[in-house]
């Protein structure tokens, strides 16, 4: 009776594992193939793509980007059930708790990739989240836009967000990810999830604005973080850590020896009398 349950017991761990690596080797499902995100750091997007704004004018692109202000894009629909409200609400979740504020330090474009969607979808998700935001000035930094087909692929193909329409459940299904852009519109970075840490946003929007935003303490502290993209994150970088150490240890030494030689100095003068 032992001996026959060992070999049962081996057999069926040596089904479930058998299963799991079956499972493991299956190819992607084709609908997953089509989504997904190309990297293209370093391309600038097209700044004449025509969308349509919140309140339902026509706007180019290139006209939402003010001068030396980074940007914050955000792919997604406004009628998604779960993810792009995610996303959505990480990014006001983050932009929340950032002393930087939308308008007067960078700017944020939300646009839908659903050709079908209206501007009206569009300005109740600005009236919600400008209402719940509360900064001065966000109104006019965080734009909301729809667009037709033509304007919507020709950002995304220039980004590398790769989507594809579901028509069983009638969704897009995409990943969850934004993208950093220079003041010209330049890829700088990709920051994915459903959630993002304040530390990488503002890093990243630091990198992008190429140090035109922030003060002195943010420019040190970012010079010690570089991001890794195993970890979709920003890490100390040892070497700038010890080249900030160095330069701190000559200036406090520097501090020693100037006030020691004063005193040497103020000793080795002989003595003044005043005369009577």
């Amino acid at each position: 009776m032992r001996h026959t349950l060992i070999i049962f017991f081996a057999i069926t761990v040596f089904s479930i594992l058998s299963t799991a690596h079956a499972q493991l080797n299956q190819a992607t499902p084709a609908i997953l193939q089509d989504i997904g995100v190309d990297e293209k750091l370093g391309n600038t997007i097209p700044l004449d793509i025509e969308f349509t704004n919140s309140d339902g004018n026509r706007v180019i692109l290139g006209d939402l980007i003010e001068q030396g202000k980074p940007v914050l894009l955000n792919p997604l629909y406004y009628d998604c059930p779960v993810l792009c409200s995610l996303v959505l609400d990480a990014v006001f979740k983050v932009v929340n708790e950032m002393a930087w504020s939308p308008g007067r330090d960078y700017t944020i474009i939300s646009f839908s990739i659903d050709p079908r969607e209206t501007y009206e979808l569009a300005a109740r998700s600005k009236e919600m989240y400008i209402r719940d935001l509360n900064r001065d000035g966000a109104e006019y930094g965080w734009h909301f836009l729809t667009g037709p087909e033509e304007s919507v692929k020709k950002l995304t193909d220039a980004v590398g967000f790769r989507y594809t329409y579901h028509e069983q459940t009638g969704e897009y299904l995409h990943l969850a990810s934004i993208m950093l852009l220079s003041p010209e519109g330049t890829i700088t970075r990709y920051l994915y999830g459903a959630a993002f840490r304040e530390f990488d946003l503002r890093n990243a929007l630091f990198e992008a604005a190429e140090g035109t935003i922030g003060n002195t303490i943010d420019r040190v502290l970012f010079y010690c973080f570089t991001y890794d993209p195993s970890s979709q994150s920003y890490v100390p970088v040892a070497m700038n850590i010890m080249k900030l150490g160095g330069l701190a240890t000559v200036i406090i030494l520097g501090i020693f020896l100037s006030v020691f030689w004063r005193r040497e100095r103020r000793s080795s003068q002989p003595p003044t009398y005043e005369l009577k």
